[in-house]
């Protein structure tokens, strides 16, 4: 199929700005599709023009029965940054679309300040929970952040603020590359503006002394976390993390997920992680979402829910934690026959029967075992001893590619 869907990235310099072969294909358009913002730096001419609705999904089955016309998508930038070719994709065939970028705005803000490109996490807060920012936070770290509209810079701020960020310093770009832009600049402790809903934040972030800066390896400070005592503890949890493998992309079902722990620690891993946190007492889910927004990855799906129901109308997961519910044989059937081939399954096991069902499903499928013994030191009296917390038999098991 030849293609007839074009993409074409437009910044705030308007159509004169483009390349020729984007301003042919605008030119040439039966139907242009866009924001009122975008098709406003579009001189009028016999186009029909098409509004994106909200959610932009929504537009997509009109764009789908103008198939065969000359159709053009005028959207900011570079469209597959966070952007409208992103979520054509879902939808369209590649071989029926032509993506034409212009500068992204993470490329002007970058060139504004100076940053190289590199040097900074380019993250979206458009339309997502602005804890995304926490995970981002570190000593002289750099963030370039697309804000939701002009309150989100001053959102951002609280957050820091509240967070121990205080001094991080901000610098907010409005309208770049058009007759408006504007910079706006100050410290997170005494930021109070509101600025054009068009713009790009960024932070330098410096910590204050109430900041609590985690790494992103695996193993976070157990009071990092609300519990109740159900939590997978910190050494057992790098243990844990390690067996479960982490790729970019892969999806997590973290089964009995007590405080969330080890589903929050496979987020933080990579970028485009995926996890689902199973976990049928409420007011653990509660803690569970307290924890997933403290900790960067507000985006973990909580399901409240017993196993195996809960989890069967989850997406096949690419690996499985099981924390618990060793006793029942079903929930382990359930989440082994979903894990896809070359899926990793991990099992912690505390008590006797639990143990004892590992050694079953070892005796039946093959598979590693450990046992994990951990002591810490603490103080006894005027001295001080190691405490040891109960062993932990791990049964680690690779699905058949």
């Amino acid at each position: 199929m030849s293609a007839w869907l074009a993409i074409v990235g437009i910044g705030e310099d308007g159509v004169a700005a483009l390349a020729p072969a984007a301003r042919a294909l605008i030119a040439s358009a039966e139907t242009l599709v866009g924001g009122a913002r975008h098709l406003a730096l579009v001189p009028e001419g016999r186009a029909e023009r098409l509004l994106w609705q909200s959610p932009l999904a929504a537009t997509i089955p009109e764009i789908a029965r103008r198939r065969g016309r000359r159709v053009v998508v005028v959207a900011s930038g570079d469209p597959l940054c966070y952007g409208a070719a992103a979520t054509l994709l879902r939808a369209f065939a590649p071989e029926e679309m032509i993506v034409c970028p212009a500068p992204s705005a993470f490329q002007l803000a970058a060139a504004r300040l100076k940053w190289p490109r590199e040097s900074a996490a380019a993250i979206s807060l458009h339309g997502r929970p602005l804890d995304a920012l926490r995970l981002h936070l570190a000593p002289g770290a750099r963030i370039l952040a697309l804000s939701t509209d002009g309150t989100t810079p001053l959102r951002a701020a609280r957050l820091l603020r509240e967070a121990g960020w205080g001094p991080s310093f901000l610098t907010v770009l409005e309208h770049m590359g058009g007759p408006r832009e504007r910079r706006v600049e100050g410290t997170a402790s005494d930021w109070r503006d509101e600025v054009a809903d068009l713009n790009v934040l960024a932070i330098e972030c410096r910590a204050g002394p109430g900041a609590r800066p985690y790494s992103r390896l695996a193993g976070l400070p157990d009071d990092a976390f609300l519990h109740d005592g159900q939590i997978t503890k910190r050494e057992v949890r790098a243990v844990t993390l390690a067996s479960l493998g982490p790729l970019p992309g892969e999806l997590l079902w973290d089964v009995g997920a007590g405080s969330g722990a080890i589903a929050i620690e496979w987020l933080r891993a990579g970028r485009g992680m995926r996890a689902a946190a199973i976990e049928r007492d409420p007011a653990r889910a509660a803690a569970i979402a307290q924890n997933a927004a403290a900790l960067g990855v507000p985006e973990l799906e909580i399901v409240i829910g017993a196993a195996p129901g809960a989890v069967q109308n989850l997406p096949p997961p690419d690996a499985v934690f099981l924390g618990g519910g060793l006793d029942d044989p079903a929930i382990f059937d359930q989440c082994w026959r979903a894990l896809k081939p070359a899926g990793r399954l991990v099992a912690n096991a505390v008590t006797l029967e639990g143990e004892a069902a590992l050694l079953r499903h070892a005796g039946t499928l093959g598979g590693d075992l450990v046992r994990i013994a951990v002591a810490r030191a603490e103080t006894l009296g005027r001295h001080r001893a190691f405490r040891p917390f109960l062993p932990v038999t791990q049964f680690t098991l690779k699905k058949p590619p």
